[in-house]
């Protein structure tokens, strides 16, 4: 098996996976029958490889903005004339979404769809004989193994969100199916990836996934076990963590490949990630194929409208800012008092990281800094000028805080445009497009760089794995152990004898710094709503615009109208209205 070949046709199939993705009647295969479709080799290849190409396309979307958007880091704020959009994004801030939110039916939809692919790819693998394409029972073991890995990750992700789902296996299924209590879908989750885990192949060599990017082995299979006993706690009421310390550290130590942290911060999300040992799963991607971490629902629209100019960056046009950075400072300058969010506040607790300098890319064909803020220069014509709104009212100086600030004076820490605008509250409804840092995890280099486009998308990262075991050792009363682990990866932010670094006694460490470090170390990476539930401030926290929920119901999506006028069988999660 070439697995060159394989990443060439996963590479491919982001035409395929930009169509059929909204149609609920679609088959797997749309033109030719799925009984004709296996003729070659390269036949059952695209047929393997085809659920994972809509995975990738998951993580954009739906997905990314309830993983980020309900929680305590960014906001999709209104600004001015922009992205109020019926108030969809102020009711995903507020918890307060609706069984009619696009965000909840596309969820539910999108995510079957892909469970369904699985299925049908599994069905099909089952039925073939590898033989007849020139493979061994050991490749269909393997291709299989992957592919209820990848359900799994699906079915995950669903359960994270929704909670009360069904579970649906066969292929084709004729009936429509009841939901699995909690504990069931749990235990169908431990057995797929468990039974899953031995079949997959562990990582070879020691320089990243390389051709193997993109599919699942051992190690990435052990980390979403790692994932799945770490959120026991909230997802069934158990305490799992004894389970998830025995994965991290055989991860740690080897056990399922050579894995290591980086030493460049960027390297996880440069354009060569595939060479990174910090990359437990990623996506493949290119300028001139799939690229859905560079989607309009991900990083292209963390951006200011006319910021491509700044990039040097032309291909496409310009960008759309839907995500930023929650603000740390109020309209008088002064720091909010709460205690979570504050991204950017809790980057400047440690100003000698590394991450805190502003975005540019460097003449070399490399990058620096993870922030976009303040002025964003240009040069046109050899002269020197400035990224501006959308209209070209005001020259932009992005701020940490929210509000109508148009051309106010750098130095003026509150609102004083020349139109005469005042804003006297900072709210999701009165932002404009100066209105909080944006962040630039991976590269949007130049037109003219070879390597534009084709940054690999880091999944799960050896980080959580280190993360994760020092939640634990904090837990456990180990608080020195813990800031050794969190040193491991956190010493690449900070110059040599930084005092950045944690003392590795643990008295720095408190629950609430770890929370922060969790926050810096995965900012924007999709992961926060969870790791807020986790530590148990989700529906109880404050944040900016942000008080406690009522209730614990909004820990879970409801189940979309549209999903329950489908399926008849399924019950309303507790605490929204039903049909």
């Amino acid at each position: 098996m070439k697995t060159s070949k394989i990443k060439n046709i996963f590479c491919a199939l982001g035409l395929l996976a930009s169509v059929g993705c909204t149609d609920l009647t679609e088959t797997t295969y749309d033109i030719i029958p799925q009984d004709q479709f296996y003729q070659t080799k390269e036949n059952v290849l695209q047929g393997f490889v085809r659920p994972f190409g809509h995975g990738y396309w998951l993580c954009r979307g739906a997905m990314y903005w309830i993983g980020e958007l309900s929680a305590d880091h960014y906001m999709t704020v209104q600004r001015e004339e922009h992205w109020y959009n019926g108030g969809e994004f102020f009711r995903y801030h507020y918890h307060t979404w609706t069984i009619d939110d696009s965000a909840v039916s596309a969820i539910w939809e999108d995510t079957y769809r892909g469970i369904m692919q699985c299925n049908a790819s599994i069905y099909d693998l089952n039925r073939l004989n590898p033989e007849d394409y020139g493979f061994t029972q050991q490749d269909f073991n393997d291709f299989i193994a992957q592919t209820r890995v990848l359900r799994a990750w699906m079915y995950m992700t669903l359960f994270d969100l929704v909670h009360n789902i069904p579970v649906v296996t066969d292929y084709p299924s004729t009936e429509l199916p009841l939901q699995s209590t909690p504990q069931e879908t749990f235990a169908f989750l431990e057995k797929e990836l468990t039974e899953s885990l031995p079949l997959l192949k562990k990582k070879e060599g020691s320089e990243g996934n390389g051709l193997n990017q993109g599919q699942w082995t051992q190690g990435g299979c052990a980390a979403l076990l790692a994932r799945l006993y770490m959120n026991a706690s909230w997802w069934i009421d158990e305490d799992k963590t004894a389970e998830a310390e025995k994965y991290c550290e055989d991860i740690i130590n080897g056990e399922y490949g050579f894995y290591d942290i980086d030493t460049r911060w960027d390297a996880p999300f440069d354009w060569d990630n595939d060479k990174s040992n910090e990359l437990l799963f990623g996506y493949p991607s290119s300028f001139g194929g799939m690229h859905w971490l560079y989607d309009t629902e991900m990083f292209w629209q963390v951006a200011p409208f006319l910021s491509p100019k700044y990039f040097r960056f032309t291909d496409w046009g310009n960008c759309n800012p839907k995500y930023a950075l929650q603000p740390g400072l109020d309209l008088q300058g002064n720091e909010y008092t709460f205690a979570n969010g504050k991204p950017v506040r809790k980057f400047m607790k440690y100003p000698d990281d590394v991450r805190l300098k502003k975005y540019v890319n460097l003449a070399d064909g490399t990058r620096e800094g993870m922030f976009l803020y303040g002025y964003l220069p240009y040069t046109e014509n050899g002269e020197t000028k400035y990224v501006t709104s959308d209209n070209g009212a005001y020259t932009l100086y992005i701020r940490d805080q929210v509000g109508v600030f148009r051309d106010t004076d750098p130095d003026n820490p509150s609102p004083n445009p020349s139109n005469g605008t005042k804003t006297t509250e900072s709210t999701m409804a009165t932002g404009d497009q100066n209105s909080g840092w944006c962040l630039i995890k991976y590269p949007i280099y130049a037109s003219d760089n070879p390597h534009k486009i084709e940054s690999d998308y880091a999944l799960i990262r050896l980080a959580e794995i280190y993360y994760y075991l020092a939640e634990i050792r904090f837990h456990q009363g180990e608080k020195a152990e813990a800031e050794r682990l969190l040193n491991k990866v956190r010493k690449r932010y900070y110059p040599a004898g930084s005092s950045s670094l944690y003392p590795e006694d643990g008295s720095a460490l408190t629950e609430q710094e770890l929370l922060d470090e969790w926050g810096r170390e995965f900012l924007g990476e999709g992961l926060r709503r969870q790791t807020l539930c986790r530590f148990g401030v989700f529906t109880t926290g404050t944040w900016w615009d942000k008080q406690p929920d009522e209730d614990d119901h909004t820990m879970w999506l409801p189940i979309s109208r549209k999903a329950l006028n489908t399926n008849p069988n399924l019950k309303q999660n507790p605490g929204y209205p039903s049909i």
